[in-house]
């Protein structure tokens, strides 16, 4: 509990900070900075998805960065792969909501890697602040006419008496027939958080490899290794048996680590992007409704879920943030 009496205004201990980046292709973006007061930090881009593009806890870094740094919507490429190019990664990267994964063609509908989603800026953006707790509002349209028609409306709260941080969204099909819906949480850890020390537990009662390249490593997919030159991905399926999904990863080096926690019955597929390579250092931890098979072998396969007209769907995910071993591993 903050004790008022000893501040002058709630952001010498807590709260939201309005930004605007400057120069490159991240010019002009929005971003909300928040505070809790014991020790957990994170940055929300108003202008993708209102998606979470930094995070640290107690000074440090846990997610990954990559390359191309900030992107603003306006950069999106359509094509194919051409996501990559401005795939900032960050803590939390938004994939959907009409297709995820593999890039495909079906008739002449063109689904690229990933979705379009996170390139969406935020309709509305605003923040409550409260004595226990900050909440972040967001709405993101995402449709166009004579095609799918969807609403994500977004909620982070973040508490200011622990280090936790839930995010919530509602998702609806504001059409007169049915869309086909797909959606995953891209959360990318990086280094200090991720390096050859980091311990991941995944408690999964099935685990599978999504091609070739990562049976290779099916036996090892726990294990972290140091930055290799020329690394390829390694991508593998966790099923849970029951509705309580969950990872956890924590680092003994810097005495941190966390926990994502989500409904496996919603989300019934946590994808592991295990990825080693020398700058390209990630460990996706990516709570699913789908494969990355991509939009037209989930079709052949009969494996694409959908949203009926006016039907609305909610997701929640919950991570809490680590700083002893001990209170990490009691919460496996």
């Amino acid at each position: 509990m903050i004790e008022k009496n000893y501040i002058g205004h709630s952001s010498q201990i807590y709260g939201v900070e309005k930004h605007r980046l400057i120069g490159g292709k991240g010019d002009g973006m929005k971003l909300l900075q928040v505070r809790n007061g014991n020790g957990l930090e994170f940055t929300v881009t108003a202008d993708r998805c209102a998606d979470i593009s930094r995070i640290t806890y107690q000074g440090v870094n846990f997610n990954y960065f990559s390359p191309c740094g900030y992107v603003g919507p306006q950069y999106y490429d359509k094509s194919d792969f051409g996501f990559l190019k401005s795939f900032t990664c960050g803590f939390l990267t938004t994939c959907g909501l009409t297709t995820v994964g593999t890039p495909s063609i079906d008739g002449e509908d063109t689904f690229p890697l990933h979705g379009n989603i996170s390139h969406v800026p935020a309709e509305h953006i605003y923040y409550e602040q409260e004595d226990d707790k900050i909440i972040i509002h967001a709405l993101v349209n995402d449709s166009s006419i004579f095609k799918h028609k969807l609403e994500l409306k977004r909620t982070i709260t973040c508490s200011t008496e622990d280090n936790k941080l839930v995010i919530v969204d509602k998702i609806k099909n504001c059409d007169s027939i049915r869309t086909q819906f797909m959606l995953l949480y891209h959360m990318n850890m990086g280094y200090p958080l991720l390096d050859e020390n980091a311990e991941l537990y995944i408690p999964s009662s099935n685990v599978s490899s999504k091609d070739e390249r990562a049976e290779e490593g099916i036996n090892e997919w726990n294990k972290m290794t140091p930055p290799q030159s020329g690394f390829i991905e390694q991508c593998y399926y966790h099923e849970y048996k029951d509705d309580k999904g969950c990872a956890m990863l924590f680092n003994k080096k810097i005495g941190k680590g966390l926990s994502i926690r989500f409904d496996a019955d919603k989300l019934d597929t946590l994808i592991e992007w295990k990825m080693m390579g020398q700058r390209d250092y990630v460990l996706g931890l990516e709570p699913s409704n789908s494969r990355l098979e991509g939009y037209k072998a989930l079709k052949q396969n009969g494996k694409l879920k959908y949203l009926e007209p006016g039907e609305e769907q909610s997701f929640q995910i919950e991570v809490e943030f680590y700083d002893e071993y001990r209170k990490w591993s009691q919460n496996k």
